[in-house]
């Protein structure tokens, strides 16, 4: 029986034969481009291998105990000038926000309170379509890399995926400016998600080995031209932007942990812990400048804390029912919340594909309707009478408070314009305050609970820098007091702790993290006492959600078509093997090659890898000698390091070369094939190749199963592995297996049928 009919069959003998081996397609057409923002870009691997040559073995000997302290130390001032400056700009960030918003709140208040609410809803609604149409404008013609979150574009490069401008001086600059303005916009975005790809581009910046382009020629910098060091650089980065974010410096150790990293070691761990103590150490000294009142309107807010320490958590076994219920609402949610965002995005990515006006357009849109929503609905809640024993004036004198006046007389209060007509940030802490279980309408809770849920639904996929965290966690605040409500005397909790909850619930069901997600939460609200409610409301949330879809950012990476590695192979790459998705045609090289083959291999494809092949005399069959990458190949030819006979130099080969010529380049354009001009007695002559060559590549026999190549390829950190053939005699090399051959449209492109297939669906 065929391998065909035995899959359509179902005959359990095809468990251990692989499929379709006699039904793969010619050819497969998948392309390698990426949306990173809210562009569609090439993108290329990075490749964290260490290369072992004999340049590299002749440069690591000369290294005495200066140049490996130099090393060390560079990397812990780098790590100390990212937490300093990430702390920094996210200070900024916050007091730009808090008094651009709070602005535009007092004054369309003070209108409010005159009676004049035309006027009021006039400068409410131009004040956010200008600052939103600000935002779009700069994202969309200076950095488009910098719409989004930028969580999904970071989470890609520290899986090994490299886009163009994703770190760039223009994106960073984009993001910083485009959050405060889209943020004070009162578009339900979030700060936290473009605060990780803030602290991200800052320390790949700093991390890229120095610019003559940027006057960073310090020569200690050259340590740092590889994308090993790199990485690293940008987890700490990224650890930074979530403990700025939350002021909870373990929170973004761990988020960077468990969800942004993909290879991890101890001594990273140390130096991410010492990036977000120096943004924990210099945002304390800062809030406490601040409290002085020498912030503007900036005061105790806007670094999101909510501060529940001394509410009362006294809790017992008949309040665990209320917590399971709230995980489970999370989890059914959240999965609701991803797939509605991804069906979202889909559409918002065919509007942006007709152009930037298109984009922007749309922008305008959504400030307008938000703009409506937050102004309008308020009208439908009745007045409240105030508080007699209430803790801070009703109705609330300025911007922030749980008691806004809105149109009501005076003694009384509009509870819904309280949520609505606050920044995200001070929406929060109204929701998550003790001693408020009657301060909030049921009614008011679920017209907010179902405008946020949508609103942030629908403001994520715009041409802005725009994050998912403040807009998830107010939503699933609204959500757990209206539970609190529902459970009233039954539980000890207060409506803020069932808040507190409802917000873990919804994160755990969206984002897929427990320990980090747990950790933030703890230190955003500064109280351990919840952590076994917590824990749980996180759990059951996770479990439920699962069952459903993938966790938020991966379902964008996908929607962005990144090349993610996941952790585990799919089931139906254990039914094939590396023979059956490589593909070729596969350029080789000889030892000394001539360079006028170099340069037409070098201008005729576009791989980044060549394996290098010896005739041996003792084989009738070439041998692989190593690997070869273009950028070593274009500086070889740069620096015209030719022969006139096709001889091998060995350690000659140094004495024109220095370590710094084969480091990796810093962000921008690197050195192009059509950029070196070779005369034709220069073709003719010839490159020995050997001494910087990777002598010792990973290989893989073409019958090894394609999971297991895939396991070896992920917890390596490859960009190439070789696949050589299982019987002696032919070609030294089968083909070269990179992370596009792993991509799933690549193999079911290849073989069609296995998309009939019940491996595709199969989970082991």
């Amino acid at each position: 029986m065929s391998t065909t009919s035995a899959v359509a069959n179902g005959d359990e003998e095809s468990i251990t034969n692989p499929l379709l081996p006699l039904r793969r397609s010619a050819s497969n057409a998948t392309s390698q481009v990426a949306i990173v923002g809210s562009n569609l870009c090439p993108i290329e691997s990075l490749d964290y291998e260490i290369i072992e040559n004999d340049f590299f073995k002749q440069d690591w000997r000369t290294s005495g105990k200066l140049q490996i302290f130099q090393y060390i130390f560079m990397k812990w001032t780098l790590c100390f000038f990212v937490g300093l400056i990430v702390s920094l700009i996210v200070f900024c960030n916050n007091l730009a926000v808090e008094n651009l918003a709070g602005v535009k709140f007092v004054v369309t208040s003070n209108m409010m309170l005159a009676n004049k609410y035309a006027a009021a809803f006039s400068v409410f609604a131009a004040s956010n379509f200008g600052l939103t149409l600000f935002s779009c404008v700069i994202t969309a013609l200076v950095a488009p890399e910098a719409a989004g979150s930028g969580i999904p574009e970071v989470k890609a490069y520290l899986n090994g995926v490299d886009a163009p401008a994703i770190f760039s001086i223009r994106t960073l600059f984009v993001k910083i400016v485009g959050s405060i303005t889209a943020v004070s916009a009162s578009l339900h975005v979030g700060k936290a998600g473009p605060m990780v790809h803030i602290g991200a581009c800052i320390a790949a910046i700093m991390g890229q080995g120095g610019s003559k382009k940027y006057w960073l020629t310090w020569k200690w910098l050259r340590y740092f031209k590889n994308d090993r060091d790199r990485r690293d650089l940008v987890t700490c980065g990224s650890a930074a932007g979530i403990a700025a974010a939350f002021r909870a410096p373990v929170g973004g150790v761990l988020f960077a942990l468990e969800e942004m990293a993909s290879w991890w070691r101890s001594a990273l761990l140390w130096r991410t812990f010492f990036t977000t103590a120096i943004v924990a150490i210099v945002l304390r000294a800062l809030i406490d400048v601040c409290l002085r009142g020498e912030c503007g309107l900036f005061g105790k807010g806007g670094l999101i804390m909510y501060d529940v320490t001394s509410a009362n958590v006294s809790y017992h076994l008949k309040d665990v029912p209320p917590t399971l219920l709230l995980g489970v609402i999370g989890g059914i949610l959240g999965s609701l919340y991803n797939f509605l965002l991804s069906k979202v995005l889909r559409i918002y990515n065919l509007i942006n594909e007709k152009g930037t006006a298109c984009k922007i357009l749309l922008a305008c849109l959504i400030s307008i309707i938000t703009s409506c929503l937050l102004f309008g609905l308020p009208w439908l809640a009745s007045c409240r009478t105030c508080p007699a024993d209430a803790s801070e004036p009703c109705p609330t004198i300025g911007r922030s408070g749980n008691y806004k006046k809105f149109q009501c007389s005076p003694g009384q209060y509009n509870d819904l314009a309280s949520l609505f007509f606050n920044t995200n940030d001070d929406a929060i802490k109204n929701l998550f305050s003790k001693g408020t279980d009657s301060e909030f309408h049921a009614s008011s809770i679920v017209i907010f609970f179902v405008t946020c849920f949508f609103l942030s639904i629908f403001s994520y996929g715009i041409v802005a820098p725009a994050g998912l965290f403040v807009p998830v966690i107010l939503t699933g605040a609204s959500y757990g007091r209206f539970i609190g409500m529902l459970v009233g005397s039954h539980s000890n909790l207060n409506h803020g702790l069932f808040a507190v909850l409802g917000s873990a619930s919804l994160l755990g069901g969206s984002m897929r993290m427990t320990v980090s997600l747990c950790v933030i939460i703890l230190e955003l609200t500064n109280n351990l006492l919840l952590l076994p409610l917590i824990m749980l409301v996180l759990l059951v949330s996770k479990t439920v959600a699962d069952a459903f879809n993938g966790n938020i950012y991966d379902l964008i990476m996908k929607l962005k078509g990144f090349p993610y590695l996941e952790t585990h192979a799919e089931p139906y790459m254990r039914q094939l093997t590396v023979g059956d998705v490589v593909t070729g045609p596969l350029q080789l090289l000889h030892g000394v090659e001539k360079v006028r083959n170099i340069v037409h291999v070098l201008e005729t494809t576009g791989h980044n890898g060549f394996p290098i092949i010896d005739e041996s005399p003792r084989s009738e069959a070439p041998v692989l000698f190593g690997l070869v990458l273009r950028a070593n190949l274009i500086v070889l030819l740069k620096k015209k390091a030719f022969l006139l006979d096709p001889v091998r130099t060995d350690i000659d080969a140094f004495k024109q070369f220095s370590a710094e010529d084969f480091g990796k380049k810093g962000l921008g354009r690197g050195d192009r094939i059509k950029d070196i001009e070779l005369t034709e007695e220069e073709m003719e002559m010839f490159i020995d190749l050997h001494p910087f060559s990777n002598a010792s590549p990973y290989t893989v026999v073409e019958t090894m199963s394609l999971a297991k190549a895939l396991t070896l390829f992920r917890e390596v950190g490859l960009r190439h592995l070789l696949v050589i053939p299982k019987i002696s005699g032919r070609s030294p090399v089968v083909g070269i297996l990179t992370r596009h051959d792993f991509m799933p449209e690549h193999i079911l492109g290849l073989h069609p049928l296995l998309v009939k297939s019940r491996w595709k669906k199969l989970r082991f």
